[in-house]
């Protein structure tokens, strides 16, 4: 397994040196962000917005900005939850409770092309920044909201959260096995998904505005992500009233595909053809397998899987995994290693197809993230631009882009409306 705290590569001058694409080369040079968002979904949205060029605000409440600068575990006092949505941004600290700072947001959303928000519905209207009459007075104005359950329905008043949201929508009750019970994915799939929808619903609204000058209102939630992203499970019920049950392991309608066990640990195997399951019991040393009655179609080996699992693991104990996943992947049979994170960082697939870039940050140094992989040419291979800010890093640059003069922005600090650099630190 990999050391992240030893294995930092590139070297720091390989990052220092990386080239920074002029900003009219990027694919959504010109539109200008005003993220109002915290935790994961919107800053997870914006982080894709400004990845692919676009000038994002990440507007921070003081005094301590996002909560999640607050969760831990740390890299040299940085939050790495942090660290993972908000690279490619600019930090701007307001005092949300103000009614200056109240005023200050409204004025700079106006000024923006994008706010993207995740409130609680009704939270920006309170604010004195509804939608609606934003657009209103800024009729090009696209404002993505993200929330739990959306701004309709029963459960539009209810505050989202990510293991809530995936109980709602059914992802834990096909996740796991009979004997662990429910299980939650193992990241906060419910919020990577709302904000990964309305990064979507953005670039659709953006292109929607190049041709008519409109905006308008990108809406999201973590519940509404989820059932997006039911897929098969969910066509199961719609088309046959067939309820998912846990699977764990293995896939809910195709055998053999899952996890085996092999002389040194677990390997996944994915025989999804007929064709496949002859070329494994070859692969195997056990062609008269696939003769065998219960073994002759996926029905069979569905019903008989427990039995099939155990011949196959079987003939697995004879080798690493290593071993079997180079022979069944040159007989034409998907298979490989369950890594863990590291693992999987490590992999040379990762390194030669750039998913994870360096960046210089003031004061960790060499700064490895994982990029949008999104292939795109005008990228030029070079997702990450910026470190994530330090709180109230940009403020004064920020301001000034928006037309406020130095006395301006001298009085909206010296007011406590504003706040930047040491006087930004809780």
């Amino acid at each position: 397994m990999a050391d992240a705290a030893t294995e930092r590569s590139p070297t720091e001058e390989q990052a220092a040196g990386t080239p920074t694409l002029e900003a009219g080369d990027l694919p959504l040079a010109g539109m200008r962000v005003l993220d109002l968002s915290r935790a994961l979904s919107g800053p997870f949205c914006a982080m894709i917005l400004a990845d692919l060029g676009a000038d994002v605000v990440k507007v921070e409440p003081a005094p301590a900005g996002d909560m999640i600068r607050a969760w831990g575990p740390f890299d040299h006092g940085e939050s790495v939850y942090y660290l993972s949505t908000n690279r490619n941004k600019r930090s701007l600290v307001v005092d949300f409770r103000s009614p200056d700072g109240l005023r200050l947001l409204r004025d700079l959303a106006l000024a923006s092309d994008v706010v993207v928000e995740n409130f609680k519905p009704g939270t920006m209207a309170a604010m004195g920044l509804d939608p609606a009459g934003l657009r209103a007075e800024r009729p090009g104005l696209i404002v993505a909201s993200i929330s739990g359950f959306g701004s309709r329905g029963p459960l539009g008043a209810q505050p989202g959260f990510d293991q809530i949201a995936q109980g709602y929508a059914g992802f834990m009750s096909f996740t796991g096995t009979a004997e662990s019970g429910p299980t939650r994915v193992g990241v906060a799939i419910g919020d990577l998904a709302a904000g990964l929808w309305a990064a979507i619903g953005v670039l659709a609204a953006w292109i929607t505005r190049q041709r008519s000058g409109r905006g308008q209102g990108v809406e999201a939630s973590l519940f509404a992500g989820l059932i997006g992203l039911l897929s098969m499970q969910g066509q199961r019920w719609l088309s046959l009233g067939d309820v998912a049950g846990p699977a764990g392991n293995h896939h809910p309608i195709i055998a053999p595909y899952g996890v085996f066990r092999a002389a040194d640990g677990d390997l996944n195997i994915a025989a999804a053809t007929q064709d496949m399951w002859v070329s494994l019991c070859a692969v195997l040393g056990v062609p008269a397998l696939a003769d065998d009655p219960r073994f002759r179609d996926n029905a069979g080996r569905m019903h008989h899987r427990d039995a099939l699992h155990a011949a196959i693991d079987e003939r697995l104990a004879a080798r690493t995994r290593a071993e079997w996943t180079a022979r069944l992947v040159a007989a034409g049979i998907p298979a490989g290693p369950i890594n863990d994170v590291a693992d999987a960082l490590s992999e040379p697939q990762v390194t030669e197809t750039s998913l994870v870039e360096t960046v210089q940050h003031p004061t960790i140094g060499v700064l490895r993230q994982v990029v949008t992989p999104i292939g795109l040419a005008d990228l030029e291979g070079r997702c990450v631009r910026r470190p994530p800010p330090r709180l109230g890093e940009h403020s004064a640059e920020v301001l000034a882009e928006f037309g406020y003069t130095p006395d301006a922005i001298a009085a909206l600090m010296d007011g406590r409306v504003v706040f930047g650099g040491e006087a930004a630190r809780p």
